[in-house]
């Protein structure tokens, strides 16, 4: 194995590490039983949830693009150099 093989490795290892870590720390969809009674329709919490899981979601894009150019990288280096 090349020396690019092990950096490769490495940040495909980190990019799958961060993006389970990004993907755990959103919030689901469901509210339980107070999107029935309409406990679960502040305003603050509305704004809150929006801003946060919209830079969840835009981090969770970005890694997953990032992992599958490192895949692609790798392949392409164990082809044509390994």
């Amino acid at each position: 194995m090349g020396v690019f093989e092990y950096i490769l490795g490495g940040l495909l290892i980190l990019f799958s590490i961060l993006i389970i870590v990004v993907i755990i720390l959103q919030e689901g969809n469901q509210k339980g039983i107070g999107v029935v009674s309409g406990g679960a329709d502040t305003f603050f919490s509305k704004n809150k949830a929006r801003s946060i899981d919209a830079k969840l979601a835009r981090l969770t894009k970005f890694f997953a693009a990032g992992f599958v150019v490192f895949v692609i990288a790798l392949n392409v280096v164990s082809r044509f150099l390994g």
